[in-house]
């Protein structure tokens, strides 16, 4: 067992990975907030807890201005990074994260955009502390790749397990402990907010990988990342390349790969 990390450390060791392995989000989902809130190359938008700009960046390209946050500075440096090599100049990466919202001075939003980051979240705060700042019109936009057993995971996703298990144990870890997804969907939650008006959308693509995308992609995952697996990560790299290649001698691997959007407005 690897020495416990700090998610700090978790966190910045998986940024160069993350950008790079992370499939990102449907193209569709990007033209369905253009249509759905008239996005016309004006408007402002937040990005809670951005990671490396995953949703930021597209819709930079939609909109004014996009505030970008992150607790993390590795991540923002990566999505500096990346903003840069897309010539996109009308993003403001902010270090902070929900707890620092309030006293940020931010400006109104039309939309408020959140990735993976709100399972981290006092989810119930964030969305009250978020009526403040969203327009009247607006709306919180939660996209994800749904919620934990609505699709049926890929064979091979179990055959990484087992050799993360081996290095890991068998709960996912986070830094000194453990990390277990909230058992209340973000629907529930939602619906006891000011944002109760919810609907959900969702989009499914195959996705093809090649071995060194999959371990790529292992290393951009916190409890996989190369902080958590420390002096281990050759090891578990050579082992999960072993295993994969015994279960697809092709050297290709193929994913559902759903984006889930849910859209939430006030009443």
């Amino acid at each position: 067992m690897t020495a416990a990390r700090t998610p700090h450390e978790l966190f910045i060791s998986t940024a160069p990975y993350y950008a790079r392995y992370r499939p990102g989000y449907d193209r569709a989902m990007y033209d369905m907030l253009a249509a759905r809130f008239a996005l016309d190359g004006t408007q402002r938008i937040l990005d809670l807890g951005t990671g490396t700009g995953v949703l930021a960046l597209p819709l930079a390209r939609l909109v004014g201005h996009v505030t970008a946050i992150d607790p993390e500075p590795g991540m923002l440096d990566e999505g500096r990074k990346l903003a840069a090599e897309q010539d996109l100049t009308n993003i403001d990466w902010v270090e902070g994260d929900s707890t620092t919202l309030p006293g940020m001075g931010l400006d109104p939003v039309l939309l408020t955009v959140m990735g993976a980051a709100f399972h981290w979240m006092d989810r119930d705060q964030t969305l009250r502390d978020l009526d403040q700042l969203i327009e009247p019109d607006g709306a919180v936009v939660l996209a994800s790749g749904g919620a934990p057993g609505d699709v049926d995971p890929a064979p091979w996703l179990q055959v990484i397990a087992d050799v993360r298990t081996h290095y890991l144990g068998a709960e996912r870890r986070a830094g000194s402990g453990t990390y277990s997804h909230p058992k209340e969907r973000h629907q529930d939650v939602l619906a006891r907010s000011p944002f109760s008006n919810v609907e959900t959308a969702r989009w499914d693509r195959t996705v093809t990988r090649t071995l060194d995308e999959v371990i790529g992609l292992q290393f951009s995952y916190s409890y996989s990342s190369p902080a958590q697996l420390g002096d281990q990560k050759d090891a578990f790299e050579r082992d999960v390349r072993r295993a994969l290649t015994e279960f697809s001698p092709t050297g290709t691997l193929d994913e559902l790969v759903r984006t889930e959007a849910i859209i939430a407005k006030r009443p």
